[in-house]
């Protein structure tokens, strides 16, 4: 699995990698059981501290998506889809609302608003 960490933003990078990894772990992407790469690999090839994807996977230990096994690494739950892809869908209302908010901030109506949503839904902006 391919994690991108965007520097701008307003989302720090530990929950940029949690994000992704739940994305992963929703999608399927990710296996019950699988193996996630060690802490340091991990650090080492998105190129940030070890500290940074500690603070992740212990956040993603918290939520129960993965476990931690001593002198062997994290490993991917068994997880209840439904409840996965309700967290997920509650963390994307949160940003929407964030989103709409400065749209409404910036003067655009909701046509305006829905344009660039079908625009960039539909073109390259995927």
């Amino acid at each position: 699995m391919k994690i991108v960490i965007k520097s701008q933003g307003t989302m720090a990078i530990y929950e940029q990698i949690v994000n992704q990894l739940k994305n992963g772990i929703v999608s399927g992407e990710l296996k019950p059981g699988e193996a996630m790469p060690s802490i340091r690999r991990l650090a080492s090839e998105l190129e940030v501290s070890v500290i940074t994807t500690k603070r992740a996977y212990e956040e993603l230990e918290k939520e129960g998506l993965v476990r931690s096994v001593s002198g062997k690494g994290f490993y991917v739950c068994e997880a209840n889809q439904d409840y996965l892809k309700e967290k997920q869908l509650i963390m994307l209302e949160r940003h929407m609302k964030d989103i709409l908010e400065e749209c409404r901030q910036a003067g655009l109506t909701k046509d305006e608003v829905l344009e660039m949503v079908e625009v960039l839904y539909g073109g390259d902006g995927f």
